[in-house]
């Protein structure tokens, strides 16, 4: 899909309110989703210093001088990286910003030498369990319960960067 006037740079502390901004929009779709960035989420107002302590980079899609879409990717148990912080505006999903960000972390990532990408997506985010399952993600393990003020559930998703097959968890679809 074309790029729709997207630029995508590496992220900055300083991005804090505009991803603030882009995941509040992301997460009012959803009823009963409650985002708190002082009880639960202080990390995101200096978010690129947060992954680069772990190992791990942020990119920001921008245009029209507005943060557009985010991605985050981290080491993890070796030899896996994990896939975080996923959000792109409402108003562009089906633009292709989704699969240029995630192009841009699985590359980083295999870059350094993963040979597994893992990522958790809440139970209620339909699209985006379409989204990964279309670029190789299965659905792998136990749901994940967070104990959050919106007592979110999170699927796991497995790709395998080495050509072999991740086991799915039937149990889960």
């Amino acid at each position: 899909m074309a790029n729709a006037g997207w630029v995508i740079r590496e992220g900055r502390d300083a991005d804090g309110d505009g991803i603030i901004a882009l995941i509040a929009s992301c997460w009012s779709q959803y009823p009963r989703v409650i985002m708190d960035v002082d009880r639960e989420m202080p990390e995101l107002r200096a978010l690129d210093s947060y992954y680069r302590r772990n190992g791990g980079r942020l990119w920001i899609a921008e245009s029209d001088a507005r943060l557009r879409g985010m991605i985050a990717v981290r080491p993890s148990e070796p030899p896996g990286w994990e896939i975080c912080r996923v959000y792109v505006d409402p108003r562009l999903h089906g633009s292709g910003l989704g699969h240029a960000l995630l192009d841009r972390a699985e590359g980083h990532a295999v870059v350094a030498g993963a040979r597994r990408l893992a990522l958790w997506s809440d139970t209620r985010f339909h699209r985006a369990h379409r989204f990964y399952q279309k670029r190789g993600y299965a659905r792998v393990g136990p749901v994940r319960v967070l104990n959050d003020l919106s007592n979110s559930e999170e699927f796991g998703y497995v790709k395998q960067m080495d050509g072999s097959a991740a086991e799915p968890d039937n149990r889960l679809t």
